[in-house]
């Protein structure tokens, strides 16, 4: 018998199960270990919405964009997400200037930020303005309404599997 395991798309889970199912053992977690791991599929991309938001955005595309980002570029979206979707360039350079794990002087901001432009090209829908707007005059960031509960989504999918982002290193297997 042969036993393929692609460690870069199966699960911890999908591994095990495998092998149970290999040797013809119960995949049911005995009594005796009530605190085990769900045997079911870790969420992933795929169980975000593919329907388009606005302008071309999809909740599977924007997991990507911000899986694709470097940390204090998603850690800088992420603030903006959660003052949804607008705030002052004083807000954020503020907010990043002493940060515990993403400090960011506020000189830059803005080069960190080019850094989502860049990635938009690149796994954005063909043609989208930019998702994080802008307004030198007003001295503000801001995303359209229309996505920004579709990036906590995606965040809140960044956080549950923090192995998918870039920058962030893989967990041991065991």
């Amino acid at each position: 018998m042969r036993l393929t395991i692609d460690t870069e798309t199966d699960t911890y889970e999908q591994a095990i199960a495998a092998v149970q199912a290999a040797y013809g053992l119960r995949p049911d977690v005995p009594a005796a270990w009530p605190d085990a791991p769900a045997t079911s599929p870790r969420p992933g991309p795929q169980d975000l919405a593919a329907d388009e938001l606005a302008n071309g955005w999809t909740d599977q595309l924007l997991f990507q964009l911000i899986a694709a980002l470097m940390p204090g570029a998603r850690a800088v979206l992420r603030r903006i997400t959660e003052l949804g979707g607008t705030a002052s360039y004083e807000d954020v350079q503020q907010h990043f200037a002493d940060h515990p794990t993403h400090p960011i002087p506020p000189s830059k901001i803005g080069g960190t930020l080019t850094s989502v432009k860049a990635v938009q090209r690149h796994v954005g829908p063909d043609g989208a303005s930019p998702l994080l707007q802008r307004d030198e005059r007003a001295r503000r960031y801001r995303i359209d309404n229309a996505l920004v509960a579709s990036l906590q989504r995606a965040f809140a999918l960044a956080d549950a599997r923090p192995d998918l982002l870039r920058g962030v290193p893989a967990a041991p297997v065991t």
